[in-house]
């Protein structure tokens, strides 16, 4: 590390050493992992009619195995990435490749969809860790002008999961079975722990003693999440004025209601809510659920448009589709450059901007298929998340305190995955609109039949009203977005943590970090 980056990075940030790895192959291991968790978050959906059909499970189980994926590794993002403050991030990094090659390898041998589930969910608490302990880690193994382009080639591997993952699941499923595409991943997480234990530096962990965990808010944070997902998972299947899911909705608002009495009275949180009262802090925090309900759904609302109403099959569906993904590869790297240059402001704002354009052009679609029409504004929203969600990733932990690093992170991934809920959530409801539940989830699976002509085009009505409300998502999060204009003191506790955004700085008086002291680390 140079002296410089040394002079810059904040107490308890170590830059990863030659004992440890540089920092090179530090971001190598964990752009790994970040790869295999997202390649297993998509490869399931090619395989799921396989699946259902091998183990003779019901639609139901078969749904859940990505559902369940979901539910875990969202509840579990914000304990962990704080236990990897405590207990430190290189060993709980570790347990979660361990954990991920476990639960793995038990779905492949699940003898029927009942155990596949609940081996899925030991899975996702693989992927939990996986994400949420891999950009504290970067974090801390980059000085801050470089942190930007580290977090964007970071952010290349999940794109390059959600392409590979269909299309690899798709040759796997067609020459080996279904229960390949769980073994695929095992040998990647095995040497993922291996080398991760020669080369990812050892953070100094804090005793338990001192900074004992705070399990009620983790149980009530815990019940309150997992009934919300749950509730926005089922509403479609079981009825929004269900008893069970009306049921589920007060669960979570009382256990919502526990959790922020508990967290406001402990001196070590599991939220730290304090982080809120850092402008940039809190800006990014609304950006990424704002932007996340906009974006998640894009996928799943053009496969019932390309299936159910254009009739394209399932592999073409899943070519035609790239253009979502392809272009990021190449922007994300490219974001976080722009980001350490100028700033995470500019990019985060130009991002939404674009992904609000490519949003609107997809409202447009129309019952015939418009090949420019449908690739030109996949391309955009792909080139937006490209330069916005790296320079969002970096705005988020440079306005953290190092000792809550994790913490921080846990709380930007959980929000992120709430939003991809709520996502999936208004797009259910505007497929529902059109067509009863059980065929929608047939077209969605691609093993329904086609539709009639009223029907395609009640659907096709839906499909481009859902894209005008993500328009207005994406219009939300360009207006919270502003926030980040605004130049504000370091955290608490910290040194500056990277050099100031280009340009004057913007006139009247500077807002205050959060006050964390020394007990919340």
């Amino acid at each position: 590390m140079t002296p410089l980056a040394s002079r810059m990075s904040p107490p308890g940030r170590a830059v990863a050493s030659a004992a440890g790895g540089t920092k090179w192959s530090v971001l190598a291991v964990t752009t790994l992992g970040a790869f295999i968790a997202n390649v297993d978050a998509t490869i399931v959906v090619v395989g799921l009619p396989r699946i259902v059909g091998g183990l003779h499970a019901s639609i139901t189980a078969g749904l859940w195995t990505m559902t369940g994926y979901l539910l875990v590794s969202t509840v579990l993002l914000l304990p962990v990435g704080r236990f990897s403050d405590l207990f430190g991030r290189k060993r709980i990094y570790l347990i979660g490749f361990l954990v991920f090659a476990l639960g793995s390898a038990l779905c492949a041998l699940a003898p029927s969809g009942g155990w596949l589930v609940g081996f899925r969910l030991l899975q996702g608490v693989g992927g939990a860790i996986l994400a949420s302990v891999a950009t504290p880690i970067i974090t801390e193994a980059f000085p801050p002008e470089e942190l930007g382009r580290a977090l964007g080639i970071n952010s290349v591997a999940w794109v390059l999961g959600s392409v590979v993952g269909p299309v690899v699941g798709g040759a796997l499923v067609s020459a080996f079975g279904w229960r390949s595409i769980f073994w695929v991943t095992v040998p990647f997480a095995l040497a993922g722990a291996l080398v991760g234990a020669s080369v990812l530096p050892s953070s100094r962990a804090r005793r338990a003693a001192r900074q004992p965990v705070d399990w009620p808010g983790a149980a009530t944070f815990t019940v309150a999440l997992a009934a919300l997902i749950v509730a926005l998972s089922e509403g479609l299947a079981w009825g929004w004025t269900s008893a069970r899911i009306l049921g589920l909705f007060a669960l979570t608002a009382a256990a919502l209601i526990a959790f922020f009495v508990t967290e406001t009275h402990r001196d070590r949180p599991l939220f730290h809510l304090g982080l809120f009262r850092h402008r940039h802090f809190a800006a990014a925090q609304g950006v990424v659920v704002s932007a996340s309900v906009a974006f998640f759904a894009t996928t799943f609302l053009l496969t019932f448009y390309l299936q159910g109403a254009i009739h394209e099959t399932p592999l073409v569906t899943g070519l035609l589709l790239i253009p979502l993904s392809g272009p990021q590869m190449l922007t994300a790297p490219l974001g976080g450059r722009l980001a350490d240059r100028l700033g995470s402001a500019g990019p985060i704002i130009g991002g939404l901007v674009v992904l609000g354009v490519g949003a609107f052009l997809l409202s447009l679609l129309g019952a015939s298929l418009a090949l420019v029409g449908l690739v030109v504004p996949l391309a955009l929203i792909s080139v937006g998340n490209g330069f916005y969600w790296p320079a969002l990733v970096k705005a988020t932990m440079q306005a953290a305190p190092a000792q809550v690093a994790g913490a921080a992170a846990g709380m930007f991934y959980t929000l992120r995955n709430v939003g991809f809920t709520l996502s999936l959530t208004l797009a259910l409801l505007s497929a529902e609109t059109s067509l009863p539940p059980a065929v929608a989830t047939k077209i969605f699976l691609g093993v329904g039949h086609a539709l009639s002509a009223s029907a395609a085009s009640a659907l096709v009505h839906s499909v481009d009203g859902a894209f005008r409300l993500f328009v207005a998502c994406y219009a939300l999060a360009l207006v919270v977005s502003l926030g980040l204009l605004r130049r504000v003191p370091a955290p608490s506790g910290t040194a500056p943590v990277g050099p100031a955004p280009a340009g004057p700085a913007p006139a009247g008086p500077a807002t205050g970090g959060p006050r964390l002291d020394s007990r919340d680390a």
